[in-house]
């Protein structure tokens, strides 16, 4: 919480907490987490107690049923969240690895080794779970963390900061280590911290994160909009594609991994479709179909505009494509490059697909839901990140460390080199 004080402040009293936490032995941060997932335990009624305000708050105020189930903190999601902190406080420390030894010359070794990237600022929306998943994977990999969550879920965010900081603090980590912003003022002065802050990382709607990337200098990773894809390839299994289709668009609604858009080739399109609409319509799905999808099923006329949409909502659009190479052209063009999937018995266009398909996530034979840093061993994901720079896909714990380079000489000076005395050798070294 930030007590009145300045968010300028803040930001550089946390730069300077960073350098603390950064130094934390892995047996300190694991005890830590092990705390935040007792301390999460036995709070139970305190956060059930904060998130019925928010969602009697929200219902009130007519959010969107997909984004209730964002904002719902229940039994079933707290234990989740501590699943993942406890798998988690198992994963090897991803700080100070050593990725090169090479000895440049003799009594000259370089080394590049892992290291925290610093302070983090994370802006959300809506998903509480979301903070517990932020604050364990910043201290894990040494990074301190300032959170500004959604108003709407102000509640349940105050109480899980409150008891996943206390209990951090009482086994040694430094108190800045995690801070929680709630004003709307909080965020526009958090976005000018471009000399304390490392890296934003939004969550939240396309118009949130573009808001966030044009209003920061402070480089930003994330994605902005999840607009998932499935092919039904012509070799495709009928049933399997019906089951993993289903699961991607219905399974939860509301992720940014749940598919928004179907290809289906022509050549199973009236074998395919008919069953697989019946099946999504029980589940409450509605579908948007081109010309030649509507000619076998009688659903809504899609638009140009569907195939941009993330719905994020019982809606699927779907269009009959005449090829694999239409499929992959069509993904690279309206998707978001988030996560796709291809369903085929052939290997051959699996692997093409796999290939081309410019998404962080590439799928075979599986539903878009596994995007997700948990479902990747990864503990939890701070996001996904659909950008290729540092860090892609679901970010855990790599994706939360940078790396350092470390020389060691013994008065090895470069004019000796530059004027041909003495050589470089390169040596890789074992590690």
């Amino acid at each position: 919480m930030t007590q009145n004080r300045s968010i300028p402040s803040i930001a550089s009293m946390t730069k300077a907490e960073s350098f603390k936490l950064a130094a934390l032995p892995i047996s300190v941060r694991n005890s830590a987490l092990l705390a935040i997932a007792q301390a999460l335990e036995a709070e139970q009624d305190r956060i059930e107690e904060a998130n019925q305000m928010d969602l009697a708050a929200a219902t009130t105020d007519g959010l969107a049923m997909p984004l209730l189930k964002r904002l719902k903190f229940d039994d079933e999601k707290r234990k989740e969240a501590i699943e993942g902190i406890l798998s988690l406080e198992s994963l090897p420390d991803p700080l100070f690895q050593i990725l090169l030894s090479r000895e440049l010359d003799e009594g000259l070794i370089l080394k590049q080794i892992t290291c925290p990237i610093g302070v983090i600022g994370v802006v959300f929306e809506s998903r509480p779970d979301a903070l517990v998943q932020i604050a364990t994977l910043c201290l894990k990999s040494g990074n301190c963390a300032i959170l500004k969550g959604g108003s709407e879920a102000a509640h349940t965010n105050r109480a899980l900061f409150q008891i996943i900081h206390q209990a951090a603090v009482l086994t040694g980590v430094p108190e800045g280590f995690l801070t929680l912003l709630e004003s709307r003022e909080d965020l526009k002065a958090l976005l000018s911290c471009d000399k304390d802050i490392d890296l934003l990382i939004p969550r939240g709607s396309n118009a949130f994160v573009q808001y966030i990337m044009e209003h920061s200098k402070i480089p930003v990773m994330g994605h902005a909009d999840g607009v998932c894809h499935v092919y039904a390839d012509k070799e495709a299994d009928i049933e399997k594609a019906i089951r993993i289709i289903v699961d991607a668009k219905t399974q939860y609604v509301a992720a940014c991994n749940t598919v928004e858009t179907l290809l289906v080739h022509k050549e199973i399109a009236a074998a395919l479709l008919p069953t697989l609409w019946e099946t999504l319509k029980k589940a409450g799905v509605r579908l948007k179909g081109c010309e030649e999808t509507r000619s076998i099923i009688a659903c809504e006329a899609a638009t140009e505009e569907d195939w941009h949409t993330e719905y994020l909502d019982y809606i699927l659009s779907v269009k009959v494509v005449g090829s694999l190479e239409e499929a992959i052209t069509h993904i690279n063009h309206y998707g978001s490059h988030h996560t796709d999937s291809i369903v085929t018995e052939d290997q051959g266009a699996a692997d093409v697909f796999q290939l081309l398909v410019d998404s962080a996530g590439v799928y075979h034979n599986c539903s878009t839901r596994f995007a997700d840093g948990f479902r990747y061993g990864f503990g939890a994901e701070v996001g996904i990140s659909t950008g290729k720079l540092h860090a892609r896909g679901p970010v855990g714990l790599p994706g939360l460390v940078t790396y350092k380079y470390k020389l060691c000489g013994n008065d090895h000076v470069v004019q000796e080199y530059a004027d041909g005395s003495r050589q470089f050798h390169f040596k890789d070294l074992s590690f």
